[in-house]
């Protein structure tokens, strides 16, 4: 009973974060669609850029695009394998995750509010993995 409720109540979370990050990503931060498709298709691309530019970016950007895309995606891997127990191996839980984190860049592209970046895929994965990761050592 007790595994019951934890597993609702995560859900409702994961459900509640997902609609906060589906905001965010479309409609949040002043967004609005512009007149062009934007895209990278190059992995490490934008990372390189701002890695090699740091001290032309300033500090707020640097973080909110590298860190901040890392950091936000921290509990979809807490929540998402202790939502749904299919999630709890690793192979499952990233391709579940990529594609839906895919299927939000693609949105991005197609309503021209943001951009399709595959670093983003990228660093979002990794937050992911690090949430999933931290969910395993606890547990064990």
């Amino acid at each position: 009973m007790r595994c019951f409720f934890l597993r609702k109540i995560t859900r409702i979370l994961l459900i509640l974060y997902t609609s906060l990050l589906i905001y965010w990503m479309l409609f949040g931060f002043s967004r609005f669609p512009s007149d062009e498709y934007r895209y990278n298709l190059v992995p490490f691309l934008t990372i390189k850029q701002y890695v090699d530019n740091f001290d032309h970016f300033p500090f707020w950007t640097w973080l909110i695009n590298i860190v901040g895309n890392i950091g936000v995606f921290i509990p979809f891997g807490i929540l998402m394998p202790l939502a749904f127990q299919r999630l709890r191996k690793i192979a499952s839980f990233l391709a579940t995750f990529v594609i839906g984190i895919a299927v939000l860049e693609t949105s991005q592209l197609l309503l021209r509010v943001g951009s399709f970046d595959v670093d983003d895929i990228i660093l979002n994965s990794i937050g992911a993995l690090m949430g999933y990761v931290m969910v395993w050592i606890i547990i064990k």
